[in-house]
C-alpha cells in the first residue's frame, strides 16, 4: 500500500511537506497519519536529520525516521528553474504547503506571499520559523534549544541550587508541530466557507512564550520571577519524585483528600491532622520539612508496590521510568503507542477517532523514492523526467 492510500479523516487531502528537521516534518506527518496524501519533498542533499545519528535504520538515522512515515518522497532542486516550476506545478495542486525555510528564501525561488496568494489561493501555506518574519528578531534562525533559552523557559528547569536546564526533549519544536497541525486544520476549516486559503504563522518563539504557565501567569500577577524546583512542583505539595528502596517514584498529593490517602498509606495519618500541612498552602510553605518527613518512609518500600497502593486509594502515582521501560510498559502497547509494521517501529498515533482512525500505512521512504511517479501524476511524460534527472533538476531514486 503506498502512502495515498487511506481512509482516515484527512483523505483526499494533498500536502506538500517542503519543511525539514523537526517541527514541520512532525506536523506533516500527523496530516499524514490522518489520512492526508503528503508529498515530501527534498533536496539532493537530503533532510539534515538523515545523518543525525547514531542509531541509524537501515542506512537512515532514527531521528528521520521518527516523523517522516506516510510520505511520498520526491528530491527536488530548488536551486535550479526547472526546480522551481515543477515546485509551481506541484503548489497548483495542493491543498497545504509546509515549509519552514529561512525568511526570503521562497520569494528568492519566485514564490513571495503575494504570488503565493494570487497563484494558488485556495493554498493553505503554513510557515514555521524561529523567530517569525518580522520585528526585531525577525528572519533570525532558531533551534529548539535557542528557543528554550530566549523564551524563559530553560529558566524553569533544573533543580533549586542548579543552573537552568534544557528540557530533555525537543519540546518546543514538537509543540511548534502541534500548533501547525491545528492551524492548518483550523485554515482548512475556514476555507470550506470562503474557498480561499491563508497563511498558517507558527513561530518557536511563541511556542516558547506558551509553554512558561503558570510562571508566565504568576509572573504578569506578582512580578515575581519563578525559582527552579527539580521535579518538584512550584504552587502543589506533595508533588515530586522520591527514591524508592529500588529506585524513584512519582507522587502527587494534588488535594486534600489525595494528601490523606498518601499518609494513611505510608503508615502516617498523623501528618494529615499537623496544622503544618492540613491544606495546599500550607503543605507548600512547608514543604522541606514535608518533603523529609515523607521521604525517610519512602524510602523502605518498593517502587511499584507502593505506587499500586497509592493508585488503589486514588494517589497518582508511577515508577519513574526509562525510555526503554516506558514503550515496553502494558498500557503503553495497549493503546497502541508502539506500532511494527514490517521492518519499521515507531511510535503510535495519539489521537484516536473512532469512525476514522488515523493509521500508519508506509514506512519512511529513500529519497526521491517517487520522484517519477509524482511527476508521472502530474502528467511529465517518462523521457521528460529523466531530462529533469539528467539536468540536476530532480533525482530519481526509484
Amino acid at each position: 500500500m503506498n502512502a495515498a492510500e487511506s481512509t482516515g479523516s484527512l483523505r483526499g487531502v494533498r500536502v506538500l511537506d517542503l519543511s525539514r528537521v523537526l517541527a514541520g516534518p512532525l506536523c506533516a506527518q500527523m496530516l499524514a497519519d490522518h489520512g492526508a496524501e503528503v508529498i515530501k519533498i527534498e533536496a539532493p542533499s537530503g533532510d539534515d536529520t538523515r545523518g543525525w545519528g547514531p542509531p541509524f535504520a537501515g542506512g537512515t538515522a532514527a531521528y528521520y525516521t521518527g516523523i517522516n512515515r506516510n510520505k511520498d518522497n520526491i528530491c527536488l532542486n530548488l536551486a535550479t528553474a526547472q526546480g522551481q516550476r515543477v515546485l509551481g506545478e506541484l503548489m497548483a495542486g495542493a491543498d497545504v504547503v509546509v515549509e519552514n525555510f529561512n525568511a526570503g528564501t521562497l520569494a528568492k525561488w519566485g514564490y513571495p506571499d503575494e504570488v503565493i496568494a494570487e497563484r494558488f489561493p485556495a493554498l493553505v501555506h503554513c510557515r514555521i520559523t524561529g523567530f517569525g518574519t518580522d520585528g526585531p528578531m525577525g528572519g533570525t534562525p532558531g533551534y529548539d534549544a535557542i528557543l528554550q533559552a530566549y523564551g524563559g523557559l530553560m529558566s524553569t528547569n533544573g533543580e533549586a541550587e542548579g543552573p537552568p536546564l534544557r528540557v530533555g526533549v525537543p519540546l518546543v519544536d514538537m509543540v511548534t508541530g502541534l500548533h501547525a497541525f491545528a492551524g492548518v486544520l483550523l485554515a482548512l476549516h475556514e476555507r470550506r466557507d470562503t474557498g480561499r486559503g491563508q497563511v498558517v504563522d507558527c513561530a518557536l518563539l511563541d511556542t516558547a512564550v506558551s509553554l512558561l504557565h503558570p510562571h508566565s501567569a504568576a509572573w504578569l500577577a506578582s512580578g515575581a520571577a519563578p525559582q527552579r524546583s527539580g521535579s518538584a512542583h512550584p504552587s502543589i505539595a506533595p508533588y515530586d519524585s522520591f527514591a524508592a528502596r529500588d529506585g524513584l517514584i512519582f507522587i502527587s498529593g494534588g488535594n486534600d483528600r489525595q494528601f490523606r490517602a498518601l499518609v494513611e498509606v505510608l503508615g502516617m495519618p498523623e501528618l494529615a491532622g499537623d496544622p503544618r500541612f492540613a491544606t495546599n498552602a500550607d503543605r507548600v510553605r512547608n514543604v522541606a520539612r514535608l518533603r523529609e518527613l515523607l521521604a525517610a518512609r519512602i524510602a523502605e518500600s518498593d517502587r511499584r508496590e507502593l505506587g499500586e497502593s497509592l493508585r488503589v486509594r486514588g494517589v497518582p502515582a508511577t515508577p519513574v521510568h526509562e525510555v526503554g521501560e516506558a514503550l515496553t510498559d502494558p498500557q503503553v502497547l495497549h493503546r497502541e503507542m508502539v506500532v511494527e509494521r514490517d521492518d519499521y517501529r515507531g511510535i503510535g498515533i495519539p489521537i484516536k477517532l473512532t469512525r476514522t482512525p488515523g493509521e500508519v500505512r508506509v514506512a519512511p521512504r529513500e529519497l526521491g523514492a517517487d520522484t517519477r511517479r509524482v511527476l508521472a501524476r502530474l502528467g511529465y511524460p517518462d523521457d521528460e523526467i529523466t531530462a529533469l534527472a539528467e539536468s540536476g533538476a530532480v533525482r530519481d531514486g526509484a
